[in-house]
C-alpha cells in the first residue's frame, strides 16, 4: 500500500472515530438535559409528562421510582419537660432551624405531594412556648392549604390562649398518655413536678371539643401498664383515634452505649403486646402498631429536615431536604408505602371530613 493510501485510511478512521464521539456526546447531553430538568421542578414539563412522573416516579440513571410524602412527621426539636423512660427521639441537641427555613422546607414538602404534616418532639409546645409552633401549624392550613395538620404533644405545656389564637388551623391533637394511673406515669417518667398528667389530659380534650379540633390519645405499652385495663377512661374521653404502640427500642436514643435512655427494662414481648390488644378490642377507635408496622412506616423529619431510617434499628439520617430536594432526600427515608397503608396510614385526616358531633 502506498503512503498516500495510509494516509487516505488514517483520514477515513479519525472521521469515523470523531463522528460516533458526537453522537455519543449528543446522547449524554440530550439525556443530561431531560435528567436535570426534572430533578429542578415540573415547570416545563407538559401536563401529560407530570402525570406520567407522578404516577410512575420521575427517572433518574438509575429508574428509581419517587415516593410520594402524603404523611410527614416533622420533629422540629428534641427538647423536652419530661423524661419518659422509653423515648425513642431524645434530646441529644437543642436545635430548632429558623422559622423561614422550616417554612420553606415545609413549601418543598407541599410541592412533592405532602397532604398532611404532624409535628412533634420532644416536646412541641416547648419552643418559644408554643408560638413557633402555632406559626408553623397557621402557615401549612392557611399559606399550604393543607388538608390535614396535627400534633403530637404531651398536653404539659398547652393554654387555652394557643387555642384561641391557633385552634382554627388545626386538625388533629393528640396527647400521650401511657396509663390512667398516676403512679404509673411516675414510674415511666410521664410527668413534671406535682403537676398531674391526668388533669392535664382531660382539661386539653375539654378544650379540643370547644375549639373544634379532632382529639387523639396516643399510648405506649412497656412492662409498667401492659396489665392495665384502660377500657373505661378511653370510652369516656372518646377519642377519634386510639394509637396503640409496642415499646420500640432504637439504638443511640433509647439503647446502646450512646443513648440518652436506657429502655430494655421497658420492652415486652409481641405476645404481651398481644394479649393487651385483645383486651381492649372492644375499643372501635383503637389503632395498634407493632414495633414491626413502626420501623418503616413512618417518614420521619428530624431537626435538620433529614428524613431518618430506623430499618436497621437505629435512625440513619439523610442529607436535607432543604440541601438536595426531597426527590433525593426521600430515597434513604426507608419508607414502606404498602406497610403505611396496611397500618392505617392514611385515614379521614381533615376535621372538615370527620362531621365530628362537636
Amino acid at each position: 500500500m502506498q503512503l498516500c493510501d495510509k494516509l487516505d485510511l488514517v483520514r477515513l478512521l479519525l472521521q469515523l472515530c470523531i463522528s460516533n464521539v458526537h453522537v455519543r456526546l449528543s446522547a449524554l447531553l440530550t439525556w443530561t438535559s431531560e435528567w436535570l430538568r426534572g430533578r429542578t421542578g415540573q415547570s416545563k414539563l407538559t401536563p401529560k409528562d407530570q402525570s406520567r412522573a407522578t404516577t410512575a416516579g420521575q427517572r433518574g440513571p438509575h429508574r428509581v421510582q419517587v415516593t410520594t410524602p402524603r404523611s410527614v412527621n416533622y420533629h422540629f426539636t428534641r427538647q423536652c419537660n419530661y423524661k419518659c423512660g422509653f423515648c425513642f427521639h431524645t434530646a441529644k441537641t437543642s436545635f430548632v432551624l429558623p422559622i423561614e427555613e422550616a417554612k420553606r422546607g415545609l413549601q418543598l414538602l407541599k410541592q412533592a405531594g405532602m397532604e398532611k404534616i404532624n409535628f412533634s418532639g420532644g416536646e412541641p409546645f416547648l419552643h418559644q412556648r408554643g408560638v413557633f409552633l402555632g406559626e408553623m401549624v397557621r402557615y401549612c392550613k392557611q399559606e399550604l392549604e393543607l388538608p390535614s395538620v396535627s400534633i403530637v404533644s404531651n398536653g404539659s405545656m398547652i393554654k387555652e390562649s394557643w387555642f384561641q389564637q391557633y385552634g382554627d388551623y388545626l386538625d388533629i391533637l393528640a396527647i400521650s398518655c401511657d396509663s390512667f394511673d398516676e403512679e404509673t406515669n411516675r414510674a415511666i417518667g410521664r410527668t413534671q413536678g406535682r403537676k398531674s398528667h391526668l388533669d392535664n389530659l382531660y382539661k386539653v380534650r375539654n378544650w379540643c371539643r370547644m375549639y373544634k379540633v379532632a382529639f387523639k390519645i396516643n399510648s405506649v405499652i412497656n412492662t409498667f401498664n401492659v396489665h392495665e385495663d384502660m377500657i373505661e377512661h378511653i370510652a369516656s374521653l372518646n377519642p377519634v383515634r386510639w394509637k396503640v404502640f409496642q415499646c420500640l427500642l432504637i439504638e443511640g436514643e433509647n439503647a446502646g452505649g450512646n443513648s440518652l435512655r436506657e429502655a430494655e427494662k421497658f420492652v415486652i414481648s409481641d405476645q404481651e403486646f398481644q394479649d393487651f390488644l385483645d383486651r381492649h378490642r372492644s375499643i372501635e377507635c383503637l389503632v395498634p402498631e407493632s414495633n414491626q408496622k413502626m420501623r418503616d412506616s413512618y417518614l420521619i423529619l428530624d431537626e435538620y429536615m433529614r428524613f431518618l431510617d430506623c430499618r436497621a434499628g437505629r435512625k440513619d439520617p439523610s442529607k436535607s431536604i432543604l440541601d438536595v430536594g426531597v426527590e433525593e432526600a426521600i430515597k434513604f427515608s426507608g419508607f414502606d408505602e404498602k406497610m403505611f397503608l396496611k397500618r392505617g396510614g392514611k385515614y379521614i385526616w381533615s376535621k372538615a371530613d370527620m362531621k365530628l358531633d362537636w
